[in-house]
């Protein structure tokens, strides 16, 4: 509360100019250790609009005008709010205060350490261990006679980035898994990410050897040799770097590189082409400046979109899933994925081939495990990658965003494939940058143990789950073919989109009107109730008739049956939106 010089200002004036509002709504203003909060004064709606210091990225003041002094506050969710306060004083004290309360230096000034949910300590231990990674290897099958759970790196000794329970190839021996992390950048030896059990091969991954232009080290060479004995039906594995192969080169002169093919004889390697976090940054930030335009012609849009670069960048990503996808479906080869120290574009690639391949990763709560798998347990920089701390711009940059697009562009070309919708990837987004709670702290297991995260705050997953019904995809089907089983998109440039509903919001400030989503749940629910009907008619009591009378409201749905047996609905949809939990 020491940073906060003014905690409310009254007659402001507040237009989000992100979602389309015209008309500046007038009331008052506070400042709260967590959020800038806005009061309306009407005394019909009183409308509040929320907004954590935590998703701010920016704070501007302009110069002062005869109406008062103005504030833009840009956010991590893309929301652009302006807000103007009478006093140009009041003004300079609310930009001084927000400079700084967005910009927290310790992670005690976070807002998950004081959000306090009226749970007990059980329900909050209970949280934590809502989503279970070995549950997750065991549903693979894992261990089994092929790969095996290694002691090596309990309390961290070998790598501290990773988490300590990790799958390796059985053949693999400790003195050859602690001199093949002696040479992988930061310590990051190859482990296994996902085992396929229909065809035994496995997604691992790693960092890059520290190769430079002629190093090699035996462990090493014995460590991938022992991944592709781990797969008994091939002789060779993939090695998929998904840099550049000129970023890949660059690193060899600093001591870095790749895999030499002379020396790894069992090994195909592959380079992808995915640009590095300033890339990425770089090209995000220009999405967001198309979005900012003030009624762009169709040229200046399409001219925006396309400098940005932005979904070439995604389709490098899905291209990356792709080709690890169909060499463990198809081929049956195991695949060993890196970039430079194999938390960035290593745990996009493994993510997305995930989604591809298994169907259970595709569900609400398996999206969840493979978030937990691939991005919380194996070190992906969440607290430097967005912004939680004051820190090096340069650190930053939306790699789990990309990640989040990848799967929404994939539930658009299968769009049965998919029990969540695009809420749910929204509400994922913004809770990797809201710091409510404790899941996305911390760059790696060892320091969200050494903050005891789990003790003073708690897991997103179980709130997410509470509220599931939002976030169910009404075309999901379960019983979708074998074929469908690996999903197999077209990755040519015209089957991307701009994801509008995360980056322009004005289409969520639309009058309300029953979304297709809501209806189309209505109409589901309504066809199990028919079904249900249907069977109770046709369930005969002894000595009973098959002919039960039932009395069908004005407006109610009725099935009429056509000869060939199928149900045509009569009449219009009158049941509730809302959608019952199991």
């Amino acid at each position: 509360m020491e940073h906060i010089r003014t905690p409310k200002v009254e007659n402001v004036r507040l237009l989000e100019r992100s979602c389309g509002q015209r008309k500046p709504s007038v009331g008052t203003l506070y400042l709260s250790a967590t959020h800038t909060i806005f009061v309306e004064n009407n005394p019909e709606t009183r409308k509040e609009t929320w907004v954590p210091h935590s998703m701010v990225s920016g704070v501007e003041r302009l110069p002062p005008s005869p109406t008062g002094s103005q504030l833009i506050l840009r956010c991590k969710d893309f929301r652009v709010i302006l807000v103007l306060i009478p006093q140009e004083r009041d003004c300079v004290d609310i930009h001084a205060s927000l400079a700084r309360l967005s910009r927290p230096e310790k992670y005690s000034e976070l807002y998950c350490l004081s959000f306090n949910p009226n749970v007990n300590k059980e329900q909050r231990e209970e949280s934590w261990a809502f989503v279970d990674l070995a549950a997750d290897y065991r549903r693979m099958g894992v261990p089994n006679n092929l790969w095996v759970t290694t002691a090596a790196n309990s309390e961290y000794r070998v790598c501290d980035t990773y988490p300590s329970e990790l799958f390796v190839p059985k053949s693999a021996t400790p003195a050859v898994i602690v001199g093949s992390s002696r040479f992988r950048s930061r310590g990051r030896f190859p482990v296994l990410s996902y085992f396929h059990q229909d065809t035994l091969a496995a997604v691992c991954r790693c960092s890059q050897p520290l190769s430079g232009f002629s190093g090699r080290c035996q462990e090493d060479e014995m460590m991938l040799q022992a991944v592709m004995k781990s797969n008994p039906g091939s002789d060779y594995i993939y090695v998929v770097d998904t840099r550049p192969k000129l970023n890949a080169m660059a690193n060899r002169a600093a001591g870095k590189g790749y895999e030499n093919e002379d020396h790894y004889t069992n090994i195909k390697l592959q380079f992808i082409g995915i640009e590095n976090i300033h890339v990425m940054r770089s090209s995000q930030q220009k999405i967001v400046d198309v979005g900012e335009m003030r009624s762009p012609s169709m040229t200046d849009f399409l001219f925006g979109l396309e400098n940005s670069g932005w979904l070439k960048h995604i389709k490098a990503i899905l291209d990356a899933g792709v080709f690890i996808a169909r060499a463990v479906a198809d081929e049956g080869i195991s695949v060993l994925v890196h970039c430079s120290d194999g938390w960035d574009r290593t745990a996009q690639a493994c993510s997305v081939a995930s989604l591809l391949l298994d169907p259970y990763y595709r569900t609400i709560r398996g999206l969840m495990v493979l978030i937990e798998r691939d991005w919380v347990s194996f070190g992906h920089k969440f607290s430097h990658r967005y912004a939680h701390l004051d820190g090096d711009p340069k650190e930053v940059s939306p790699v789990l965003d990309q990640f989040l697009e990848c799967a929404w562009q994939l539930s658009e070309q299968f769009p049965c494939a998919f029990e969540f919708n695009e809420r749910f990837l929204i509400a994922v987004h913004s809770h990797i940058y809201s710091c409510q709670y404790g899941t996305f702290l911390g760059n790696c297991e060892k320091e969200r143990r050494d903050l005891r995260l789990r003790e003073h705050s708690h897991s997103v997953w179980p709130q997410l789950w509470k509220e599931r019904s939002q976030f169910t995809n009404p075309l999901y089907q379960t019983d979708l073919s074998p074929s469908q089983g690996v999903l197999r998109p077209n990755t040519s440039p015209y089957c991307f989109k701009l994801w509008k509903g995360l980056y322009n919001h004005t289409e969520k400030s639309m009058p309300p009107r029953q979304s297709p989503a809501d209806f189309l749940s209505t109409v589901r629910e309504e066809s199990k109730q028919l079904e249900e009907e249907l069977t109770n008619q046709q369930e005969v009591p002894p000595g009973g008739t098959a002919h039960h009378h039932h009395n069908h409201q004005p407006g109610s749905r009725q099935a009429t049956h056509s000869p060939d047996g199928e149900t045509n609905h009569v009449g219009e949809g009158g049941g509730s939106t809302e959608e019952e939990e199991d």
